[in-house]
């Protein structure tokens, strides 16, 4: 059977990443977009995804991997800090 293009692309996400940023919150793109976080300090995190969705994650405990995609990563309501992009 054939498979779709949405569970092709969940199997992709799946996949280890193969690099890692220091993320510093502000309003420009990331250098590349994530597909995944980690937050090392506890705190507010506010994304923008690749379909341009702004969305602010709240609450996110220290040592947290976000399993998000993600564009930006936006200085006005992050109050997380040491995040990490996984490439």
């Amino acid at each position: 059977a054939d498979m779709s293009q949405a569970a092709i692309a969940s199997l992709a996400m799946m996949k280890p990443s193969t690099d890692a940023f220091d993320v510093t919150p502000g309003s420009s793109a990331l250098t590349r977009p994530a597909r995944a976080l980690y937050v090392g300090g506890a705190g507010d995190v506010e994304i923008t995804t690749p379909s341009g969705t702004t969305v602010v994650f709240h609450s996110v405990a220290a040592g947290t991997f976000m399993p998000v995609q993600a564009t930006h990563v936006i200085d006005t309501n992050t109050t997380a800090t040491d995040i990490v992009a996984l490439v």
